[in-house]
């Protein structure tokens, strides 16, 4: 069997792209304006889960942080726990939000599955303590993902999937593979990536270079193989 043709494993010449900073900018807005205080609150945990833990924070020191009541936390949040899974569930919204707007522009699977890529890891971008948070600090309560964030997690992994089953529909992406274990590959390879970024030195612009080589692997990876 011989190796895929180089012009189906380089990255899609990409359509108009779509910068990830300055929509990553603008939802975070009306926290920094001070306009909505649940976004407030957001941002401060953040802020607190990533220098303090989870566990060792308390409620009032988030509170502090965001500039409201102790008792102001409750009335967006049940708990501690649940103040952590909205940080999760913020994110993969924003993410499948950009997503719909976004996939329908790509041409091709191979190029949906570019943006993917790219908009989860240029979302993160400048962010490190939400990477940290996401990738490292939400892993200390696998019961928490279990009961809540799992719906969320799963939109998600669907939204990748489908792109996969639609390209291997049209004959431009291997058709033995299942697409919900490459979708799980594949956020599994971001998400490692993210982690060690965030627990590493952070280098600005580096999740930005790592999503053009993991498009490259991901699509070389799924591209058709040809029968000699």
């Amino acid at each position: 069997m011989s190796e895929p043709p180089a012009d189906a494993v380089r990255p899609p010449s990409r359509p108009r792209r779509t910068s990830t900073r300055g929509a990553a900018r603008s939802t975070r807005a009306p926290g920094v304006r001070g306009g909505d205080k649940r976004e407030r609150i957001l941002d401060a945990a953040v802020r607190v889960f990533a220098r303090k833990g989870f566990h060792a924070t308390r409620v009032s020191e988030v509170a502090k942080a965001a500039g409201v009541a102790d008792g102001t936390i409750y009335l967006y949040f049940e708990s501690k726990d649940h103040l952590l899974i909205s940080l999760f569930e913020h994110r993969v919204e924003r993410l499948l939000a950009y997503l719909e707007t976004e996939l329908p522009r790509a041409p091709r699977a191979a190029h949906r599955l570019q943006r993917i890529i790219e908009l989860q890891l240029g979302l993160l971008e400048g962010e490190r303590d939400l990477a940290e948070v996401v990738t490292v600090i939400l892993r200390q309560s696998t019961k928490l993902m279990k009961e809540y964030a799992a719906p969320k997690f799963n939109a998600y992994l669907d939204v990748i999937a489908g792109v996969i089953a639609e390209g291997q529909a049209a004959g431009e992406l291997r058709d033995d593979v299942s697409p919900h274990l490459a979708a799980r590959a594949v956020f599994g390879a971001l998400d490692g990536i993210t982690m060690t970024w965030a627990l590493g030195k952070a280098e600005h612009g580096g999740l930005l270079r790592a999503s053009g080589q993991l498009v490259e692997i991901v699509l070389r990876g799924l591209t058709p193989t040809v029968a000699r």
